[in-house]
């Protein structure tokens, strides 16, 4: 292509000018303003009830024994002294 040298950069001079028409601004007409009729809905009046504050589930069983660490931070849950054991002698 004659837009490049012979070492493939591109040349400054000898473009083509874009000879296309640009449009004219034209302001936006502030008239009338277009608002689409909707109906009216009214809120909800029945508000009397207060919803009551709900405690965090709490465990209150006697199956699990403890909580232990498999691996870095997981946690698992200790049933019965043998998985206790287990547990220790486990290594990395």
């Amino acid at each position: 292509s004659m837009a490049y040298t012979n070492s493939g950069r591109k040349k400054k001079g000898n473009r083509k000018k874009n000879t296309a028409r640009k449009s004219r601004f034209v302001p936006l007409d502030r008239g009338d303003h277009y608002r689409r009729e909707t109906r009216e809905y009214p809120s909800c009046s029945d508000t009397t009830g207060v919803a009551a504050k709900v405690e965090a589930p709490r465990y209150t069983g006697t199956l699990v024994k403890g909580i232990g660490t498999m691996h870095k931070s997981n946690a698992i849950p200790i049933i019965d002294e043998e998985q206790m054991k287990d547990l220790a002698r486990m290594r990395r």
